[in-house]
């Protein structure tokens, strides 16, 4: 671990490799697991706004379950996170014709229906931030489902910083960055 500004940052981010690998998982991470994607809380209403221009891009299931449970919910140990249908899928997850999940919010904006991309937490991934009161934590979370995009990004030798370079710049600014790649250099040297 290292400190960069307000941040503690775990060197697994440096040390590990990392490339989506999309035609081998599916887009599993939007469907596995038992938790929607964490939200920032401006992200929330962010969320509200721009619901009536991803919602052409939804399934009928993610429509229901918005409808339902609201935008984004709150956790009964009060994180935000995006809603789930039926316990599983993100509620915001499409799929393609070779049955790949992909993102409605990120389908909107690359249609150029909405200016934002998608929740910062699902542009990270694999980065997980955690806030506490003094500073946040940058940790690499390793997820079997994506062993083959560990596989991949050592093929292609590209560490996992490298990979969420403009997620990790929305979150924290092209100056952290900046000196996140100054660590990354004198750690290559040693």
């Amino acid at each position: 671990m290292f400190q960069l500004g307000k941040t503690i940052v775990s060197e697994d981010i440096i040390e590990k490799d990392f490339v989506c690998n999309l035609s081998a998982c599916k887009g599993a991470c939007c469907i596995d697991g038992d938790a929607g994607a964490p939200l920032a809380a401006d992200e929330v209403k962010i969320l509200e706004d721009i619901y009536p221009k991803v919602k052409p891009f939804l399934r009928q299931e993610g429509i229901d379950a918005i409808e339902k449970q609201g935008t984004s919910i709150k956790t009964d140990f009060d994180e935000l996170e995006t809603p789930l249908i039926n316990g599983a899928d993100c509620a915001y997850v499409i799929f393609d014709e070779k049955n790949t999940a992909l993102c409605a919010i990120e389908e909107a904006y690359n249609q150029g229906e909405i200016s934002w991309k998608k929740p910062v937490s699902c542009h990270l991934y694999p980065i997980r931030v955690r806030e506490y009161t003094e500073f946040s934590g940058v940790n690499y979370d390793k997820w079997e489902i994506c062993d083959d995009a560990c596989t991949l990004g050592k093929e292609l030798q590209v560490p996992v910083y490298k990979f969420v370079k403009e997620a990790l710049i929305r979150k924290f600014g092209e100056d952290w960055y900046a000196e996140l790649e100054k660590v990354a250099e004198s750690m290559k040297k040693q």
